[in-house]
């Protein structure tokens, strides 16, 4: 299977498209596109740029959105048609994340292990979220073992005149995760970057793979079937378990207008107690509504209070004293 990558660029302050792959079992079909796609962008004034088109078997693998997708030839006891098709992160998305948790750690050399992990965390997580939905549980494996070594020099420099287990003693402590299952033993994990009071660094490796579901044959958006699709957004690589907490605990629904989440609606979590007044980020103190509702929402508070501004105001012009 032939597939064509392409980018183009235009002139000063003119927009460009994209970065676009095009796909077919025929070479020949794949190269009359690409002349197409030159002439249409000619007439808006767009070239496709030599150095980022290129053409390529599948079997060679290209990158998208940083991942890197290729199929590999296997037996036929191993499928049917002769190969595997296997997404990646891509070689230069893996690259780039490690130069930012290094760049990370060489702006902390003095900074407390608590700042450090802070800064790491959310991208850390972030990263692997983007990407558990593809092969990545070898490449978790790998990023570990690289940042394992980057944070054990960060100690070391610390304290020069310190033994290495004493720095692990003070940087490293033990995990206990539960199992999922009651008969299974719990998993111990004793390198947990951690301070004493339990801040710790999630490893890359811990973040479980979820698959992308295929929507289901005749499922659409627009036929009503509201139910399935508010419970395949909760299932969404990129949905926070936070989220996915309150819309399965709303069933779906948003708590102001009473109307279901569709997929590509804009969700705002709103604090039933607002934080100013002694509210917390707790689930039960929170609840999962539209962007456009949250905002009626607290239009609607800003009005109750000057209205009672204003009565106060009155009052004091009628009792001066």
């Amino acid at each position: 299977m032939e597939t064509c990558t392409s980018g183009s660029e235009g002139g000063k302050g003119q927009r460009c498209p994209r970065p676009t792959r095009l796909i077919h079992k025929n070479k020949e079909v794949v190269e009359k596109c690409r002349e197409v796609i030159k002439t249409w962008l000619k007439d808006i004034g767009l070239e496709l740029k030599p150095s980022k088109t290129r053409l390529t078997h599948t079997y060679n693998g290209f990158d998208f959105l940083g991942f890197n997708v290729r199929q590999y030839q296997v037996g036929e006891n191993q499928s049917k048609q002769g190969f595997k098709t296997l997404i990646k992160p891509s070689k230069k998305s893996v690259k780039e994340h490690k130069e930012q948790l290094g760049n990370i750690i060489k702006r902390h050399l003095a900074a407390p292990q608590a700042a450090l992990i802070s800064r790491l965390k959310p991208i850390i997580q972030g990263w692997c979220n983007y990407n558990k939905s593809v092969v990545s549980k070898k490449t978790y494996k790998g990023l570990d073992d690289v940042l394992w070594n980057k944070l054990q020099r960060w100690g070391y420099r610390r304290h020069p005149n310190k033994s290495k287990t004493w720095v692990k003693k003070k940087y490293w402590g033990t995990k206990v995760t539960e199992p999922k299952k009651p008969w299974d033993a719990p998993k111990v994990d004793n390198w947990i970057f951690m301070t004493k009071e339990g801040t710790y660094l999630p490893k890359h490796s811990k973040t479980e793979i979820i698959r992308h579901q295929k929507v289901k044959g005749n499922s659409s958006p627009y036929n009503g079937d509201l139910i399935y699709w508010s419970t395949r957004m909760s299932n969404h690589p990129e949905m926070s378990k936070q989220k996915v907490k309150l819309l399965k605990r709303q069933k779906g629904k948003c708590t102001h207008c009473n109307l279901t989440f569709r997929d590509g609606d804009l969700m705002e979590i709103h604090h039933k107690v607002p934080r100013a007044q002694g509210g917390n980020d707790q689930i039960n103190n929170l609840e999962l509504l539209h962007l456009h509702c949250h905002d009626e929402k607290h239009k609607m508070k800003v009005k109750n209070k000057c209205h009672e501004s204003s009565k106060d105001s009155s009052e004091l012009d009628d009792h001066p004293f």
